[in-house]
């Protein structure tokens, strides 16, 4: 029997600390906030996946640094980075 390898691909998405609003632990970035892979203003975060990995200045952050729904990337304490960093969310979809 042939071995059939699953479909996974991943969508990208970017955007900066200062689009975030709220302090500490409720600091949140809309989807809205964020342009997708092709520059495009992006609606919202995929619905299923199988993971995601959040980075911020170009550093993969720890599971545990970020909560995502479809709408909302949650990262505690992010108020206190530079507004001009960059955020990248990939999500990893099969």
């Amino acid at each position: 029997m042939p071995i059939i390898k699953p479909f996974i691909t991943s969508v990208r998405f970017n955007s900066t600390m200062g689009a975030g609003t709220g302090t500490g632990a409720t600091f949140a970035i809309a989807a809205t906030a964020f342009d997708d892979d092709a520059g495009a203003a992006a609606t919202a975060f995929p619905s299923t996946f199988a993971y995601y990995n959040l980075y911020i200045n170009g550093v993969l952050q720890q599971g545990n640094t970020s909560t995502v729904t479809t709408t909302t990337i949650t990262i505690p304490d992010g108020d206190a980075e530079n507004g001009g960093t960059p955020i990248t969310v990939e999500f990893v979809v099969n």
